[in-house]
């Protein structure tokens, strides 16, 4: 379980050696996310990217029972009951989705409860999404009269593909663990007490390999979702090259022959 001290951030940072989190804490709500917790994602990853230690980023709620459940709805009459405040409230929630969709080090969504409407988008935003076996999956936009754009529903159907998209849109309804991961909509579910576990292996596993190789893996995996005129593949052969040009790619020879585990510094 998360060890969180008792504080009032809706939106908390941390870091714990090579992992820097994302921490969504409204356990009493849910982790439902407000106006405030969106704007203030924005300065949580630009600090772990600057941390050259961190490795990669993990994206988690506190409290037990949810992910993120979605917006929270009891701030709708305060932030979206106009047509300037939902302007507002979608734009912040927009730039929170494309910067952790974009951010340059590898992300993990690690789900434990429900995850739910703004919460899976926020998942699907990850480059990775781990679960506990209670976890639960929905976007019930169509009972609540929302609209959604391209990005969110484009995202999606590159993970689960366009009919299963639809599927999940379409009948609003949850989906289990289970469900989630035969569709691929996470990469593994776990049984409840392993989470933690399951989460950990990954991190360190990330967080001992190349730096630079993992950054033009994630940029190419990027490149591949956009439509080919789109693509800059100049710049992902240069980070390619890079790699090769690299200390690390020394270090990682000499590791490999002398038996040993390599100490990438990401240089």
């Amino acid at each position: 379980m998360l060890d969180i001290a008792a504080t009032d951030e809706k939106l908390i940072g941390r870091k714990d050696g090579a992992v820097g989190q994302v921490i969504f804490n409204n356990p009493e709500r849910h982790n439902a996310v407000s106006l405030e917790m969106w704007e203030a994602m924005s300065t949580v990853m630009d600090d772990h990217l600057a941390d050259d230690d961190i490795r990669v980023l993990v994206v988690t709620g506190t409290g037990g029972k949810a992910f993120v459940s979605g917006a929270d709805i009891s701030k709708f009459e305060s932030e979206r009951a106009t047509k300037e405040a939902v302007a507002a409230y979608s734009a912040a929630s927009k730039a929170a989705y494309e910067r952790l969709y974009n951010f340059p080090k590898p992300t993990l969504a690690r789900i434990q409860g429900y995850c739910i409407g703004g919460g899976a988008a926020l998942a699907m935003c990850c480059d990775m999404r781990i679960c506990n076996e209670s976890a639960r999956f929905a976007v019930p936009a169509a009972k609540l009269g929302l609209g959604y754009g391209y990005d969110g529903l484009k995202r999606l159907s590159d993970i689960v593909g366009v009919s299963r998209a639809m599927e999940i849109f379409y009948t609003a309804r949850q989906f289990s663990a289970q469900e989630a991961y035969d569709m691929g909509l996470v990469n593994a579910a776990v049984p409840d007490d392993q989470l933690d576990e399951a989460v950990s292996d990954i991190t360190t596993r990330i967080g001992q390999n190349a730096p630079l190789t993992i950054a033009a893996v994630k940029r190419a995996a990027r490149e591949i979702t956009k439509d080919p005129q789109d693509r800059d593949l100049k710049t992902l052969e240069e980070m390619v090259q890079a790699c090769f040009d690299s200390e690390d790619y020394i270090e990682g020879r000499r590791a490999f022959m002398e038996k040993r585990k390599p100490e990438f510094k990401g240089r």
